[in-house]
This record gives structure tokens, sequence and C-alpha cells, in this order.
């Protein structure tokens, strides 16, 4: 059953832009390399300069076969790239070099997970090869505008989504299920403030039955939270315009989460505005079965596939699992971990939990993690021995994050963080916390059972943390009676 808001249908489908990792430009020799000063990685070619030719890079082309493997696409082995022709201060040539027809990726597919708990699978109609465009640099030039051409002829694989959204929350779970795709994938950075993963919005709406509604395109959104309002924010504006009798008029339109609106930016053109034409600089691009083959086998376990597989092999809760592939890093990471923890369940609570939240609060990236799978499976593995208990393993992972490396068994030795597990120590301790807190003792033989816990927590205090909460436990209530 659709969402309906205030009796209409919301329609989205989504285009990705995501720049493709290679280390030169798509059709020149120019770095892609990100930050250099301006204009300082843009060949004459990326400035159509007469006489100049491009070359494609074989390279960007393997990652669009990797990419359309990842959805289960269509692979199309002849196609031709195009000339898009329009005209923008920070596009040298007049046109763009992009794909029209037979793009490389077809149709295909990707499932999203929605927070209900429900899967849906979303249609991908096409992913095809593109140069991208300069950029244009407003901020630094009072009543102009400078034009920084580095970005021109970075290789872009945009890919395009069917309508098959129906709310907000399905279009940022795909755009988050694209991104997660083409980083496991290696194919992209996905840094979206650097701009290498960017998102237009096509939003419409209707009443339930009825036709497409017309759409409107809100362009260059890079991050999640932005497509999630700027979606908001179009469908209140389109629900305004029709409630209050007017027309919808396409065009591409821009967010400002600043004043939180969107703004006409200028009509949508159609595709024969732009008039393609096959590039005549440029020959067909055949892909042999060998090619795809060659990628296939190279291709790593899918995160679709490995979430099952944790969920069969580690016993770990589907949710468990989608947290632990949100990246291929992460993945690795807890699977690592797990052959020195010997307690996946345990392994997945720690990665999930106290280490990905030290991460957060260092702003660090999996990879610069100071503490390896390694130290932390060791440190698991003393939970599971009882050589520590989980109050303790908390004190050890901080000195083991603050340490040069040092393995959790020696941060133990030498804190002194043992577990007591001595029966007797336990139980003398115990006999003096009953000795002094008399009326906490009265309080549980009277029914109050919050009067036990306290108890426990006397002694935990009493050993400094250090006595098995399992034991605590078993010889209070026998002591107790």
């Amino acid at each position: 059953m659709a969402q309906l808001i205030d009796g209409w249908e919301v329609v989205i489908g989504l285009e990705i832009h995501t720049q493709l990792n290679t280390n030169t430009k798509i059709f020149s020799g120019s770095s892609t390399a990100f930050g250099a000063d301006a204009n300082t990685q843009a060949s004459l070619l990326d400035l159509a300069m007469p006489g100049t030719l491009p070359v494609l890079n074989k390279e960007v082309v393997d990652k669009a076969i990797r990419f359309g493997l990842g959805v289960d696409a269509y692979i199309d082995q002849a196609s031709v790239f195009a000339r898009k022709n329009y005209f923008y201060p920070d596009l040298p040539k007049g046109y763009q070099i992009s794909q029209m027809d037979n793009p490389i990726v077809g149709k295909g597919h990707i499932d999203i997970h929605l927070e209900d708990g429900t899967t849906k699978r979303i249609g991908i109609t096409r992913a095809h090869l593109e140069e991208d465009a300069g950029k244009s640099l407003h901020e630094d030039f009072e009543g102009m505008t400078g034009i920084d051409l580095n970005r021109a002829g970075t290789p872009l694989l945009e890919i395009v989504s069917e309508p098959d959204m129906r709310s907000k929350e399905e279009a940022v779970a795909y755009v988050r299920a694209i991104h997660t795709l083409v980083r496991w994938l290696g194919i992209s950075d996905g840094n979206m403030a650097e701009g290498s993963f960017r998102c237009d919005c096509n939003v419409s709406i209707r009443r339930p039955g009825d036709e497409f509604g017309t759409r409107c395109e809100l362009k260059n959104i890079n991050s999640f939270r932005f497509i999630e309002k700027a979606i908001e924010v179009e469908i209140e504006r389109q629900i305004d315009v029709l409630e209050s009798g007017g027309k919808i008029i396409q065009a591409t339109r821009l967010f400002d989460p600043n004043k939180l609106e969107t703004r006409s930016m200028r009509s949508k053109e159609e595709a024969q505005d732009y008039r393609y034409f096959p590039d005549p600089d440029l020959l067909p691009v055949l892909i042999s079965d060998e090619q795809i083959a060659t990628i296939k086998a190279d291709m790593p376990e899918l995160p679709a596939v490995r979430r099952e597989r944790f969920v069969s092999n580690y016993q770990v809760t589907e949710y468990d699992a989608r947290v632990l592939t949100l990246s291929r890093e992460l993945a690795d990471f807890f699977e690592e971990t797990v052959k020195f923890a010997g307690n996946a369940k345990l392994a997945a609570n720690w990665v999930m939990g106290e280490f990905s939240a030290a991460l957060n609060k260092a702003g660090l990236e999996i990879t610069q993690s100071p503490v390896s799978a390694q130290q932390l499976g060791g440190m698991i593995a003393r939970i599971v021995d009882n050589t520590i208990s989980g109050k303790i393993a908390k004190q050890v992972f901080g000195f083991m994050w603050d340490s040069e490396g040092q393995s959790a068994d020696t941060i133990i030795e030498e804190k002194g963080l043992k577990q007591e597990t001595d029966t007797g120590a336990i139980e003398a301790i115990i006999k003096e916390v009953l000795a002094a807190n008399e009326k906490m003792v009265e309080e549980y033989k009277s029914g109050k059972e919050k009067a036990f816990n306290g108890l426990v927590g006397q002694v935990m205090k009493a050993s400094r943390g250090k006595a098995n909460p399992a034991q605590v436990n078993q010889l209070m209530k026998q002591l107790l009676g």
C-alpha cells in the first residue's frame, strides 16, 4: 500500500552521478586528484582546443561493467558515445560526451531495506558513462564567476532508477544502498563532500491510480539529509500548487537548505533538445565475453550475499548483518575479529558498539583505527574465557585504544585487571557487604528485588569491578538464603 500525503501519492525516480576513481580522466591523461589549484589539471583536450582527440580510458569501462554485474544488469557489449549539446560556462566544448542509446549498463535492480523491516526492489533503468563538467565558483568573485576546469573530463557513471520510490524514506534508502555498493565494489570513493557522489531527484505527485504527474528535477544534492529534506519540501510545494488550482511546470530546480525551499533553475529540456548525435572522434565500445568474465571473476562477495552468510554462519540477527555490511571495510573487520574472539555475537556487539563509537568520536575511518581486529578479538576472547568481565573489558579497550599496539593480555597483566573468580575470595567480600548493609538485606528479605541489585553493586564496587558477576549473583542468593 503506497504511503499517501493528504491524499496524494508521491512518485520518485533518482539519477545518481558517481565519479569513478580512476587516476586519469575519461578521455585524457590529466589527473583526477581532488584539491589541486584551480585549472592546474586541465589538458588541451579538456579545454577543447582544436586538433585534440579524445581517447577512451579502458579502466572506466571496466568499472562500469563491474557496477552492472553488482546490480544484476544487462551489459551491452556494443555501445557508442554521443555528443550532448548545450551551453554551460564550465563546459568548454559546448557539448558533453555522454551515452544516449545503448548504454553499457542496461536494466538491473537493487534491494533496499526499510525501517519497518520490509525489503523493496528498486529497478535500475540504465547506467551510462559520461564526462563531468568543470566547476563555477561564485563565492570568491564579487559580481563575477570564476571557472575551475580541473573537474572537466572526470569520469562519471550516471545511474538512473525507475520511478519506483513512493516516499522520501525509500529514496534515501536507495541512495544509501547505491552509495554502499559503489564503495564496496571499489569503483568510487563516494565522497559526497567532494562531489564524488551527487543525486538529482525527480519528484512528482498524483492521485492514486492516476497517470504520473509532471515531474520536477532537484539538481545536484550531495548529502543524505539534504536529499530527504529537498524531496519533502518539493512534495509540499507541488501539493500547494495543485490544491490552489495551479499547474506543475516541468523544470530543473535547486534546493536551498538555508531557506528550506526549491527554486526554478531552468525549464527541463527533453532529450531532443540536446541534439544528441554519435561522437565522430570516438570508436564504438566493443566489450568481449572474456573482458566480462575477467571482471566477474574479480568481483567481491556482494553486500546482500554477505548479509545472508553472516546470519547463517554467525547466527547474528538480520539487523546486525545489515549494520555490519554498511561498508566492505567494516564487514572485513568483523570477520577478522571473529577469528580471534571465539564468539561471533559478542564480536558483533563490540564492533557495532564500543568500537564504532570510538571511531566516530575520534573522527577516524576504520582503516585508521589504532585497535586492530586481532587486538579486539583477543580482548573479546578474554571475556569469553572469564579472564575479564564485560565491564572490565571497557577499561581494557580504552587502554588498548590509547596504547602503542599493546595486546589485551599485556594490558590485563600490567594493570592488574584480571577478573576475580576465586569463590572463597568473592564470598568473603559478599559477607562484608551484607554485614555493612543490614537495612538493604532486610528490604530484600521483605520482597524488594531492587535491594538485591543494590547489594550486588556494592560487592562489585568493593572488588573494584573484578569479581565475576555471575558468581556474585549465585553466591549472594545462597548467602541470603
